[in-house]
């Protein structure tokens, strides 16, 4: 028996990833493989996709630290925040990416709103298209860049947008591998074995 739910939720999910610019996800990548040292930032859900990513930078050797943790250093000049924030208004984020920017580094952000602080502060971005209803989607109009129409979407809240950051970020890592010739095999002797 079919699972429409599973149909629709895929279904959302595909149509949002293929929506994506391809040249916003190559500057991204780009601008990873020429930061000094990259930090990942974000909140709620969000902040557990930025940290799945940062994990990943671990494994294919590049210097990462998540943005609060006690172990990070000083941010700064040479070095790249990527913030992960749906609406492109989280407080908590937008704070971190004007200090980050206060010391020369630059901000990186994934993000479903066109219009949002962290958004105008950003120098790159990667936009999903719009994943909830919300009333600024609905005056741009369903499914306006590409995506679903977010009138008929299945999931509540920004879990597309979750869903869809940390899929888009997987696909950055394979792009990083090919970039950098990076094998499976190698990033998995650089897994953590404190587990």
């Amino acid at each position: 028996m079919p699972d429409r739910d599973l149909d629709h939720l895929l279904g959302d999910l595909g149509r949002v990833l293929r929506a994506v610019d391809g040249d916003e996800r190559r500057a991204f990548g780009k601008a990873i493989c020429e930061a000094r040292a990259v930090y990942l930032a974000g909140a709620g859900r969000s902040g557990l996709v930025a940290r799945a990513f940062a994990m990943r930078l671990v494994h294919l050797g590049l210097r990462v630290h998540v943005a609060g943790d006690v172990t990070a250093p000083a941010i700064g000049a040479g070095d790249l925040l990527i913030a992960v924030s749906g609406s492109g208004h989280t407080e908590s984020v937008l704070l971190l990416a004007r200090r980050a920017i206060a010391a020369g580094a630059r901000l990186a952000l994934v993000t479903g709103a066109v219009f949002a602080p962290l958004t105008q502060a950003a120098s790159l971005r990667i936009l999903l298209p719009p994943t909830m209803p919300s009333a600024g989607a609905a005056a741009a109009g369903a499914g306006a860049l590409g995506g679903p129409d977010v009138h008929a979407l299945l999931q509540p809240m920004r879990t597309l947008f979750e869903q869809a950051s940390l899929l888009l970020l997987d696909l950055v890592v394979l792009d990083l591998m090919a970039e950098r010739g990076a094998s499976a095999a190698e990033m998995e002797r650089r897994h953590s074995n404190l587990e």
